[in-house]
């Protein structure tokens, strides 16, 4: 059996609980998703604003270290 690599410990009702790095990343999606999910049902953006600024962000981020982005 392979043992978990922990990403962090917390301190629950005094016990202290080891969280792996798939548990965080799970949690952390399961996060964002419900944030996402709340700021388009307020209207604060549409899905395809979304869209957009994540293929912006991808283009910056994943760019090749010579291009300037232009």
């Amino acid at each position: 059996m392979e043992e978990k690599k922990v990403a962090l410990k917390m301190v629950i009702d005094g016990q202290v609980r080891d969280i792996s790095f798939e548990e965080l990343a799970l949690s952390n999606n399961l996060a964002q998703e419900a944030l996402v999910r709340l700021l388009i049902e307020k209207k604060f953006f549409e899905p395809k604003e979304l869209l957009d600024m994540m293929e912006k962000v991808k283009k910056e981020r994943y760019r090749q270290p010579d291009d300037t982005g232009k």
